[in-house]
This record gives structure tokens, sequence and C-alpha cells, in this order.
């Protein structure tokens, strides 16, 4: 045993006596990923939730490991039900949540638990691990520094849902499924325009992995006719616009003289020029309002 490695898992709080519910990191496709605190947390466990038991048991095989826990079924269709139980066993013995692939409660089962054993006082820790979420977005090529993960796309309403998102500065990270791929980025293209550059990571640590970047309008191109796997979706966030505060007002104006009300007319040239709604409004009220004799 190497200096400074625990023979167990430690918890959140330092106390190994204190059970713990553990948020445990899966590999997204490649086993190799798996870490070694994941193998050790598997050989340990005396109650595993997961969001599929039989992919848990699939992956302690192929990880060698044999212990056998209490398998607990955790799943988007039963987590607000199960949550409380699994608070309870948590309050006497350490139990591991896992999903398929991935981070445990981000766009996986989890959340509910977590919220529902942080309202009891039930100690939450996590083993880190793959993301495809973070290697979406370090591979992408685009900016970094700022991000939003906005989870899976809509299955309907998506030019709506891309629009209210055309102000955005940051980086987004979308979900989609393969089959829908096609439709979503045409969706893209049309809400946010054809030039805005985005990347699709297909099949991410997988033997077939694919990071396709371009324009909105050369992707949505790309994939007509489909894609296999696993798909991340990273877009570029929307250009700074340095309003002209006078030039918007000007817009208003114009606006108001069509028969337009100042609240509608502010928030159109708003969303157009990226200028401030509240700004413009209070501006043209101040402009408007008659001065003192």
């Amino acid at each position: 045993m190497e200096e400074g490695t625990p023979s167990t898992l430690p918890t959140a709080s330092g106390c190994d006596n204190e059970p713990v519910i553990i948020l445990a990191a899966t590999p997204i496709g490649n086993l190799g990923d798996a870490s070694r605190r994941l193998v050790e947390a598997l050989g340990n466990a005396q109650v595993i939730a997961s969001e599929d038991t039989r992919t848990t048991i699939h992956l302690m095989r192929a990880l060698g490991v044999e212990n056998r826990p209490r398998l607990i079924s955790l799943h988007e269709h039963n987590e607000v039900e199960k949550a409380a139980e699994i608070v309870e066993l948590a309050r006497e013995q350490d139990v591991l949540v896992l999903t398929d692939a991935g981070m445990p409660a981000i766009s996986d089962p989890g959340f509910p638990l977590v919220a529902a054993a942080a309202a009891a006082g039930v100690t939450v820790t996590a083993l880190p691990g793959p993301s495809a979420v973070l290697m979406a977005l370090a591979v992408s090529g685009l900016p970094t520094d700022r991000f939003t993960f906005e989870g899976f796309l809509p299955r309907k309403g998506r030019v709506g849902y891309f629009s209210a998102l055309k102000r955005e500065p940051r980086t987004m990270v979308f979900f989609e499924s393969p089959n829908r791929l096609p439709a979503a980025l045409a969706d893209l293209a049309t809400a946010l325009g054809p030039e805005r550059r985005a990347v699709v990571c297909r099949e991410l640590t997988k033997l077939h992995e694919e990071v396709k970047r371009g324009t909105a309008a050369e992707l949505a191109a790309y994939f007509a006719d489909g894609a296999r796997g696993e798909i991340c979706i990273v877009v570029e966030g929307a250009p700074e616009i340095e309003g002209d505060l006078e030039g918007g007002v000007g817009q208003v104006l114009a606006l108001m003289e069509q028969g337009i009300r100042l609240k509608e007319a502010s928030t159109e040239v708003a969303e157009a020029t990226g200028l401030s709604r509240r700004e413009l409004y209070e501006t043209v009220l101040a402009r408007r309002k008659p001065s003192a004799p």
C-alpha cells in the first residue's frame, strides 16, 4: 500500500465512521477510464443504487470486482420514491450511487436523492471521473472560460428553445440523441444563424470517436443523413455587442411612431441589439417626460 493511499474510502467530512452517500462517476465509453477509487468502492460496497443493475453487474465483472453487494434500482421513473429509502439506508451504512455512464445527477438519476440527503442532513460525497460534458467542451476548440450545460434538447419546439438562447454569451453544451441530431442541427442553424460555430462530439472515448467542427449550416449538412452513438453538441456563445444606446433609443422611438408600445418596442430592440431593455425603456421614458416650467 502506497503512503497516503487509504484502504477504505474517506468520507466528505473526513470521518471514516460516518456513513455517506457516494456519487461515483463511471466510464462514458472506454473501460480504462475507471479510476482506482471507483474499483475500490465497488469492491467494498455493501449497497449500490444504480440506474441499471444489469449494467452495474457487467461493469463489476469487466473490472474484475468479485463483490456481491445489495443492488437497488434507481432510475428516472422511481428516483423520487426511492430517495427516502436510500437516505435512511445511508444513516447506517455507505451507499454507492452509479449511473450507466458519467456522473450521477448530471442529466442522469441522482438529483432528487442528493436533495433529499441534504435536507435530511446525510453526507454526500463523490468520486470524480469521466464527464462527457467537460470532455466535449475541452476538445471543442470553443471558449472554455465560461460555459453553460443545457442538458438534453427538447423533442419539440427546438427553434423557440434555441431562439431564447440567441444572446447567451457563454459556450453552450447540449446532449442529443443520434436520430434527432439532423433536425436539431437544422433548427440550430435557423434559430442562431447558419454561421454560428458549433461542434458535434460523437462516441467520446470510444473506438469511433469523432469531433466535427464547423458552422451550424455545415454541421447540419454533414449530419443530414444521421449519426450513430452518444452525441454532445457544443455551441459558440453570442458575440459581445457594444451597443449604441443612442441608436437603440432611435429605433425604439421609430417603433413607437408605428403604434408599438414603449415596453414592447424596448424589448424588441434589446433582443436585436443586445442593449439593456431596462436602459432603453428608462432612457426613452425620461426623454418623453415634459420639462418643468
